[in-house]
C-alpha cells in the first residue's frame, strides 16, 4: 500500500467570525497528483497555509508522514519533505537565478557555521555542490542560460517556473503548487503541464495543485477536490467532477465551461 504522506483531519481556520476553511479532510498518498479547485475566495490558499504551518489551524489536525505538525514552523515542515510555491511570487528578486535555487538547498548541507565563517575546505565543497545541483535543476526548466540574471528581471512566466525549481531544491517528497500557471499563455501552460508530469515521475513526487486553468487540472490530475466557501463539496476523478451538479453550480457555472 502507498504511504500516507499528508493527512488533514477536520482542519478549520477561523478569522474572527469568518470560517475560511471549515472541517477540511484530506488524505494524500505517495505518488498521487491531486487538484484542489474552487471559486475565488473558496479557501484554497488558506488550506495551503494551514497545511504548511504558515497559519495554525483553529481546529483539527495536520500530519505529515504520521507526524503531528501542530507545534512546527514552516522550515520544519520543509525538513519533513513538504514544500510549496505561492500564489504571489516570492523570489529573492535582487539575487541571481542560481542563488535563488542554491539558497533553497542550504537545509541539506553538511557544513557548520564555523566552516562558513572560516571558509574551510568543507564550506567550499558544499557551496560548489549546491551550485552544481541548482544548475542541474535550472536545466530541467530551460533556465540555465539565465543563471546569472537577477531573478526579478525574468519575464513573469519564467519567474513562475523559477519558483518551482527553488521548491525542488529543498528535495521534497511532496510539493504544493499554488496556481503555478497564473499569468501564463496557452503555450506556457501546456509546457508546464508536461513539466509537472515529468518532475513527478523523475523525482518521484507527490503533488497537490491549486489551479484555475481547467485544462491543466483536468489534463494531469488523477483526483480533484472542490472547495466552496471553505467547505469541501466534492471529491473524485476529473470525469466525476465534470458532471457533479454541486461543482457545476458552485464553480464551473455550466457544463460547457469545462
Amino acid at each position: 500500500m502507498s504511504e500516507i504522506l499528508l493527512k488533514a483531519t477536520n482542519m478549520t481556520m477561523q478569522f474572527g467570525g469568518l470560517r475560511a476553511v471549515d472541517g477540511f479532510n484530506l488524505t494524500l498518498k505517495s505518488g498521487e497528483l491531486v487538484g484542489l479547485i474552487g471559486p475565488n475566495g473558496a479557501g484554497k490558499t488558506t488550506c495551503f497555509n494551514c497545511l504548511t504551518s504558515v497559519y495554525k489551524p483553529t481546529e483539527g489536525q495536520v500530519e505529515i508522514r504520521g507526524i503531528d505538525t501542530k507545534s512546527m514552523k514552516p522550515w520544519q515542515i520543509s525538513k519533513l519533505g513538504m514544500t510549496r510555491t505561492f500564489q504571489n511570487i516570492r523570489l529573492f528578486k535582487d539575487l541571481s537565478v542560481l542563488d535563488n535555487v542554491a539558497i533553497a538547498g542550504l537545509q541539506h548541507t553538511r557544513h557548520s557555521l564555523f566552516d562558513s565563517v572560516l571558509r574551510s575546505p568543507r564550506h567550499y565543497i558544499e557551496e560548489s555542490r549546491l551550485r552544481e545541483r541548482a544548475f542541474e535543476l535550472l536545466s530541467i526548466f530551460n533556465l540555465q542560460g539565465k543563471a546569472d540574471h537577477e531573478a526579478g528581471s525574468l519575464p513573469y512566466g519564467e519567474q513562475r517556473r523559477l519558483e518551482i525549481v527553488r521548491a525542488l531544491a529543498t528535495e521534497p517528497r511532496l510539493i504544493l503548487l499554488d496556481e503555478p500557471a497564473a499569468g501564463m499563455n496557452n503555450k506556457e501552460t501546456e509546457d508546464l503541464m508536461n513539466t509537472i508530469a515529468k518532475i513527478r515521475k523523475d523525482f518521484r513526487l507527490t503533488v497537490l495543485l491549486i489551479e484555475h486553468d481547467m485544462k491543466l487540472v483536468m489534463g494531469i490530475c488523477e483526483r480533484i477536490l472542490v472547495l466552496d466557501h471553505g467547505v469541501l463539496i466534492a471529491e473524485g476523478s476529473p470525469a466525476e467532477i465534470k458532471s457533479n451538479p454541486k461543482v457545476i453550480t458552485a464553480y464551473l457555472g455550466s457544463e460547457e465551461t469545462v
